[in-house]
């Protein structure tokens, strides 16, 4: 059975064991981080589980203005829940469950709640395989990032909701 619920503090080691499988090197959120992010803006981070298990989660703080090479963001600082703007820091599944549409899913969910919450516009950062991806999720190619995140090459993306 699949489900989507807001993340809980308990969440945070099963949520940093899949972002460590998720991203390379540096790239990925520390425990810390993501204990911070679920802490301080819990509706901006959404879990997907199946049958009770934790299989993926996204998570997002919002802005004002929108800086995607902000890494001072990634630690929340500046976020602004009443903000119009969100901005995503993971999207992520477990590497068993991947292949299986569950990707569309939990954004198809994201993006519902983020509508509901009267949000504008939704920002994220990825890696160059996944440009095509985000696009036939419905969001618009930007520009080639200024972030330098994790020592890696990225692309500026959004959505306007």
């Amino acid at each position: 059975m699949r489900r989507f619920r807001h993340a809980r503090p308990a969440d945070a080691d099963r949520c940093f064991e899949i972002e460590s499988t998720a991203y390379d090197g540096d790239a990925a959120a520390s425990h810390e981080r993501i204990s911070k992010r679920i802490r301080d803006y819990p509706e901006g981070f959404l879990i997907l589980e199946i049958d009770g298990q934790i299989a993926g989660f996204i998570n997002s703080g919002c802005a004002h203005r929108v800086e995607m090479a902000d890494d001072a963001f990634k630690e929340l600082v500046g976020h602004d829940s009443d903000a119009p703007n969100v901005v995503i820091m993971s999207v992520v599944l477990d590497p068993a469950e991947q292949g299986k549409g569950l990707s569309r899913a939990l954004m198809a969910e994201f993006v519902a709640r983020m509508r509901q919450r009267g949000k504008a516009t939704i920002h994220l950062i990825c890696r160059d395989h996944h440009v095509p991806l985000y696009e036939r999720f419905g969001y618009r190619y930007d520009r080639p990032s200024a972030s330098e995140h994790g020592g890696m090459a990225w692309h500026e993306m959004s959505m306007t909701l």
